[in-house]
Parts: C-alpha cells; sequence; structure tokens
C-alpha cells in the first residue's frame, strides 16, 4: 500500500507540477496577482508530494520489500542499513527520483524564503523551475517508474554494486546532485529574467546565494568522489580524469565563474550578458553530465548504464531547456545593455581573465570528453584521451589563473593600479620564492618544476593572508585599529579569502602527489619485507574474516621507520555474497609528509601474496584545499547581504518594474 501511494504521489506531483508552470506565468503576464500568488503554495506542495513518494520508496529498501522490482534488483537482506537506505540513489531509477526531489525542494525554498522578490518575477522563476521538475517527473513515470511490482515476489534480492557500499560513496550522490540540481535556480532567474528583459544589479545579488549553495555542494561532492576513488578502488590515484568525473567536474568550472561573474554584475552592473549566459550554459553542462551518466554511452564504475533509449529521452529533455534557452537570449540579448564600462587593468579585469581562463578550461574539459564519444558514433573508431590531453590543456590555463587570482582582489573596482597591488604583494612574491627553494633542498631531485607549482600555490595561499592584512590594515595602524576592522569585515570577504586560501593549498597537494609520487610492486611471504619513501613493511600473514556480507582475507603488516614500529596496517580482499564481485579496501598511513598506501594483490603459491604500495606526498592537501573552499563558501552564506536576496533599496522598488537594461 505504501508503494501504491508512492507512485500515486508522483504522479500528482506532475499534475500540481502543470498548474505550477501555467497559471502563475499567465498571470505574470496578464498582471493578474492572484494567479501568480499560486506559485508559491504550488512548489511547495510539488516537493512535499515528491518527499512522500520518496521516502516511500526508501520504506521499500529498508523493510527489503522485494516485491518492487527496483529493490530486488538493487538490494539484499543481508546490507547493513546504511547501504539500505543508500541504495534508493544507488541506482537510475531511484537517482532520478531524488534529483527531481532536490530541483523540487529547491524551488520550495524560493517560494518560502524569496518573499523580497518582485511577485512577478517570483512567479516566472518558479513557472520555470516546476518546468524543469515536470519534465523529469514525466520522464520518471514513463520510462524510469521506481514502483514497479514483480508477481511472484522474491524471496530475495540480488543486492547493489559491492563498490557502492562504502560510507563517503553512500554520501557523496546527494551532494552532487545538489550541486547539479542547485544551478537550476541560476537557470531558472535567468530565464526569468530573459522573460521580463529587465536585468539589474538586484538579480545578481538575488541568485548569488542559490549559485553559492550549488556551487558549496557540488565541491564537497566532487572531493568526497575523489576520496572514495582514492581508498576504495585500490588503484592509488585521486582523480583519473574519467567521463563520470568530468561530467560534474565541467559544471563546477562554469559555476565558478558564474559566482565571480555575479560578483561584478551586483557591484558594478557589468557583464550583465554574459552573466546571463553562464548561468544558462552552467545548468546546460549539469544536465549534459545527467545524459552522459544515464545514457550507456559510457563505461564508468559510477555511471548508469542503462537502456540508450532513455538516454534518448534525456538528450530530448536537455535539448528541449537548453536549445530553448539559448533561443531565448539570442533573441534578447541584442536588447540589453552589457552594464558599467571599466578598464582593463581593475578588479572587473581580474575577474574576467578569471571567467575566460575558467571557462576556457571547462571547453578543453568538454572537449576530451566528448571526443571520443562523437569520433566512435561517427567513424566507429574507439580512443581513450586520458591525463595526457589533460595535462597539456587544462594545466596551462591554470596556472595564469593562479598567478593572477591575488592581484584580483587588491585592484580598486573601475580602474585598478597594477604596480600599487604588486608593491603589496611582494612580501608574498618573495615567501612563495622561499617556500619553492626550500621544497627543491629539501626533494633535491626532478621534476624541477614541481618547487615551483608548490610555490605558486603558496603564492596563492599567502596572497590571501596579504589581503586580509591590507583590507585590516595590519601592521600598518595600532592593534586595535586592526582589531575593529578584522571584526567588521563583512562573512562574505572571509568567506572569499578562505576559498582562494583552499585553491592554492589544492594545488599544492596536487603538485607534491603528482611529481613525487613512488610505487613498488613485491610478492611476498609471510616475513618479508620492503621498503618505500623511508618506510620499511613487514608481511606478518594473511587471515580470513568475515563482514556483515562479505567474506575477506585481510593482511597484516607491520610499518617501522629506522627501526622504530610506526603502526600496523590491515589491507584487504572482499567478496560480497550477493552479487558474488570482489573489490579492494587499502589500508593508509596518514602523515603529515604523505599517505603510505598499502594493497594486497592475488594470492599466489605457498602463501605468498602480491602487494603494491604506494608513496603519495602531501596528498591530503588536496581534500583539505577543497574542504577550506567549502567551509569559504558556507561563510559566505552567513553574511547578511547574501541572506536578505537584495539591497533594501531594491525591495522598496519590488513593486515597481525593475531598471530596465536596455
Amino acid at each position: 500500500m505504501i508503494i501504491e501511494l508512492g507512485h500515486f504521489a508522483l504522479i500528482l506531483a506532475l499534475f500540481v507540477g502543470a498548474i505550477q508552470i501555467c497559471l502563475p506565468a499567465y498571470g505574470a503576464d496578464r498582471g493578474d496577482p492572484r494567479l501568480m500568488h499560486v506559485a508559491a503554495p504550488a512548489a511547495i506542495v510539488q516537493f512535499v508530494l515528491v518527499a512522500v513518494s520518496f521516502l516511500a520508496l526508501m520504506h521499500a529498501f529498508v523493510t527489503s520489500d522485494f516485491s518492487v522490482e527496483n529493490v530486488w534488483a538493487n538490494s539484499h537482506s543481508a546490507k547493513p542499513m546504511i547501504y539500505k537506505i543508500a541504495g534508493v540513489w544507488g541506482n537510475h531509477e531511484g537517482s532520478m527520483l531524488l534529483w527531481v526531489l532536490i530541483l523540487t525542494l529547491f524551488g520550495a525554498a524560493v517560494a518560502a524564503y524569496s518573499q523580497n522578490l518582485p511577485l512577478s518575477f517570483r512567479a516566472r522563476v518558479l513557472a520555470v523551475q516546476a518546468s524543469l521538475s515536470t519534465a523529469f517527473l514525466l520522464f520518471i513515470l514513463l520510462t524510469s517508474n521506481p514502483f514497479l511490482r514483480l508477481n511472484p515476489s522474491p524471496a530475495e534480492g540480488q543486492g547493489l554494486n559491492p563498490i557502492l557500499q562504502d560510507p563517503a560513496l553512500a554520501f557523496h550522490p546527494p551532494f552532487l546532485y545538489t550541486g547539479y540540481v542547485g544551478f537550476s535556480m541560476a537557470f531558472s532567474f535567468a530565464i526569468a529574467a530573459l522573460w521580463e528583459g529587465r536585468i539589474d544589479a538586484a538579480w545578481a545579488r538575488w541568485v548569488r546565494p542559490w549559485t553559492l549553495l550549488a556551487w558549496i555542494a557540488l565541491t564537497i561532492g566532487i572531493a568526497m568522489g575523489s576520496w572514495w576513488a582514492y581508498y576504495t578502488l585500490g588503484w592509488g590515484g585521486w582523480w583519473f580524469w574519467d567521463p563520470v568525473e568530468n561530467a560534474s567536474f565541467m559544471p563546477w568550472l562554469a559555476g565558478t565563474a558564474l559566482l565571480h561573474s555575479a560578483v561584478v554584475m551586483e557591484k558594478r552592473e557589468a557583464l550583465k550578458i554574459w552573466t546571463i549566459l553562464l548561468a544558462i550554459l552552467t545548468f546546460s553542462l549539469s544536465l549534459m553530465g545527467t545524459f552522459l551518466v544515464r545514457s550507456g554511452i559510457l563505461t564508468s564504475v559510477h555511471a548508469f548504464a542503462v537502456d540508450p533509449k532513455r538516454g534518448i529521452v534525456i538528450l530530448a529533455i536537455l535539448a528541449v531547456f537548453i536549445g530553448g534557452a539559448l533561443t531565448l537570449y539570442a533573441w534578447r540579448a541584442s536588447s540589453l545593455k552589457a552594464g558599467g564600462l571599466f578598464q582593463p587593468i581593475s578588479r572587473e579585469g581580474a575577474l574576467v581573465l578569471n571567467n575566460v581562463l575558467l571557462t576556457t578550461a571547462a571547453a578543453t574539459v568538454l572537449i576530451g570528453t566528448l571526443y571520443p564519444l562523437a569520433l566512435e558514433a561517427v567513424t566507429g573508431a574507439k580512443i581513450s584521451v586520458g591525463a595526457p590531453y589533460f595535462d597539456m590543456t587544462f594545466v596551462p590555463l591554470m596556472l595564469p589563473l593562479l598567478i593572477a587570482l591575488p592581484f584580483g582582489a587588491l585592484l580598486a573596482w573601475k580602474r585598478g593600479d597594477l604596480r600599487a597591488a604588486a608593491q603589496r604583494l611582494a612580501a608574498a612574491f618573495f615567501a612563495a620564492l622561499l617556500v619553492g627553494g626550500f621544497t627543491m633542498a629539501l626533494v633535491r631531485r626532478g621534476p624541477w618544476l614541481a618547487p615551483a607549482a608548490i610555490a605558486l600555490g603558496a603564492w596563492v595561499v599567502i596572497g590571501a593572508c596579504v589581503e586580509w592584512g591590507v583590507r585590516t590594515k595590519a601592521f600598518a595602524a595600532p592593534f586595535a585599529e586592526t582589531l575593529r576592522r578584522a571584526s567588521n569585515l563583512p562573512r562574505s570577504a572571509y568567506g572569499m579569502l578562505l576559498a582562494h586560501a583552499g585553491v592554492g593549498i589544492v594545488a599544492i597537494g596536487i603538485a607534491a602527489t603528482s611529481a613525487w609520487r613512488s610505487e613498488t610492486v613485491q610478492v611476498l611471504v609471510p616475513g618479508g619485507t620492503m621498503s618505500l619513501a623511508g618506510y620499511q613493511l613487514t608481511f606478518l600473514g594473511a587471515a580470513p574474516a568475515r563482514g556483515p556480507n562479505y567474506q575477506e582475507t585481510v593482511g597484516q603488516f607491520r610499518v617501522t621507520r629506522n627501526g622504530n614500529i610506526v603502526t600496523n596496517l590491515e589491507p584487504s580482499k572482499r567478496i560480497f555474497d550477493v552479487p558474488r564481485q570482489a573489490t579492494t579496501q587499502a589500508a593508509i598511513l596518514n602523515a603529515f609528509s604523505g599517505d603510505l598506501y598499502v594493497v594486497l594483490g592475488d594470492a599466489v603459491e605457498n602463501g605468498r601474496f602480491v602487494v603494491r604500495v604506494y608513496f603519495h606526498p602531501l596528498v591530503r592537501l588536496i581534500w583539505i584545499g577543497a574542504l577550506i573552499m567549502a567551509l569559504g563558501g558556507a561563510l559566505s552564506m552567513t553574511d547578511r547581504r547574501l541572506r536578505i536576496g537584495a539591497a533594501s533599496a531594491a525591495r522598496r522598488r519590488s513593486t515597481a518594474p525593475m531598471a530596465a537594461a536596455e
């Protein structure tokens, strides 16, 4: 009965979505406030109905109701509870339901917390958001129904893919989808603005918190996915340029550019046309990622290879919304003015450079992801585009971005003084040189560009500290004055400083582990030893063990350094009960200098095992930096200027038409 209730709630949500599209849109065009007021309650009701449907499906997974085909295909009664819950979105049908749940959640949030928006504008935003949710609801009900029954009901399920049975991956999809879907709000705001033909600084203030929330979630989701791949797949890496990884990275790059562009639009009413286009393109890349993962054209450990016919339907949805949005943009853009003017050497100019580099980087990733697919579709030839391509195209774009990052924040709006900014950053420059020199002296081996890359990361981190010092007059004013200025700095400023410092920390981690990663592979008998990066490992043997839904062989290793015992590591190989699939569980020694990463390989004769050991210098900085970036975004979200959504003057004008941009 609960399953039927969930299915019925999904159908009702479809009809409510249709109402949310038609009545508010018609009311906005006719100036009828009664019809426009329908949008907010309809958005909330649609979210409640989808939430009921999602909870009904979750109940089926938790209770192991194998009469539901989706539960039978993706769960098992012996699974731990956390993975029964994660199984709800560990498949195509359930993940699409989660997608729509988050889509309607954002719509309901706008309805509840954006009372300061002009009534007609809010009605249009919610109508556009409802068109997205309705399209995906229709897709679920017609092609991907998660509530289909089996008759007779099987006694047991087929289980969830074992490599997905991991805590990090249990929470990775919700964060990732919140990022993907969160950019739909920027899309809806952009379409509503083009619909009305009015764009101003208030629009940028309204759209920034929703874009920032999506960016934070996507940052966390990508970092969690990287961490999961690092310690679960047993390959010793943290990023593979896998097409599915790229599918999440492209909207992150475009979303980062959108955030910076919205700042220029809010402060200077410049880059209006470009900001609207970025809002459309960012969500377009999110939709493209959905298509790539669910079309069946990719083979990946975290892609849903399903019936390609469903991929065609998603492609049609993508074509309708993105094609329609770009058509509307082309129609309206010529009548909209770009906004305020500024000199190339200015904070606006620095942010434009940031945008150009980020969007170009996203384009290179897009080409590297789609080119093999297009070539195979046209010629049938299969090629692989891997790290060498991205190292030659993506990395050179990031270098000038990192160099320019500290300069941008120290330049004035409209017209900046590059020489003055350079003088303020002189200390950061020499400190970064010292970091690079110290690294070179410490390592004393190539690649010799790696110390320069680490110095560049330090330049970004120290540059953020210099910016704080300039804004608070540290060492240039009495301590009480510095303290007063520091306390008066807006939270968004601190959030920006943290995010920029996080970028530098990530760059240091990537440079160090990419340049000086080392590995060794040996076949060991119990009592055998091997050495790497100053560590000595003694293999004590392997023994069978039993987990909640798997059997495993656990290796025992004693790790010593300079004759002193450091720790014991226990990597394992697991074979799950259902389905019968083997996975590798690495054992990792975390240290400030880097990770010692041990993988137990296949058994050979006479109790010997293949053992692979890696050492990754400073690899933890990659995830620490990503976390700092997300914390910076979260701190910015608490800034009152973002929480109120628009300046008070803009609110006072909310009953009047927004200032026309033409």
